[in-house]
């Protein structure tokens, strides 16, 4: 047998592998457009989240998993803060089929993510004077399986 596929037999009877090599902020920023004024206003903060994450190959067994939180706060209709940031993982997989390593990709790996996520999020508010931020927890498990109905929905409807 080529050394290629001994590496490969021998993971297939090693089963699935799972590890997180590396956890990283790729990119924040913090926007405050109104300040000081919106220190002055009575506190009746209005949370709005958007969420997307972005897998790439980095090597053989290596993905790179990025999750994106767009938290805009907005107070008696102005934007007290806008935060971006892309919290990202770097995670050894294999072993596992095209389905399992889609699921693993596209919920697992995002929901490892998401506290350091939170953590850095609300570190930046306090810091900008603002009261704690602490987002709620997000069921990526849930997320994943609707994006992935609403996938086999377009797909039936553009056959049709």
């Amino acid at each position: 047998m080529a050394d290629n596929e001994q590496n490969t037999a021998a993971q297939e009877e090693q089963g699935p592998q799972f590890a997180v090599q590396r956890v990283y902020i790729k990119d924040a920023s913090f926007e405050s457009p109104n300040s000081p004024e919106i220190f002055m206003s009575p506190w009746k903060p209005e949370v709005g989240l958007e969420m997307n994450t972005q897998t790439n190959q980095v090597g053989e067994n290596a993905f790179e998993v990025v999750l994106t939180l767009t938290v805009t706060v907005k107070n008696d209709e102005k934007t007290a803060f806008l935060v971006e940031l892309q919290q990202a993982g770097i995670f050894a997989v294999s072993g596992l089929g095209e389905q399992e390593m889609h699921h693993t990709l596209g919920a697992f790996c995002p929901s490892i993510l998401f506290p350091y996520a939170r953590e850095a999020i609300d570190a930046m508010v306090i810091k900008a004077s603002f009261p704690a931020l602490m987002l709620a927890p997000v069921n990526f498990d849930a997320l994943y399986a609707q994006q992935m109905t609403q996938a086999q929905q377009e797909a039936s409807e553009a056959q049709h």
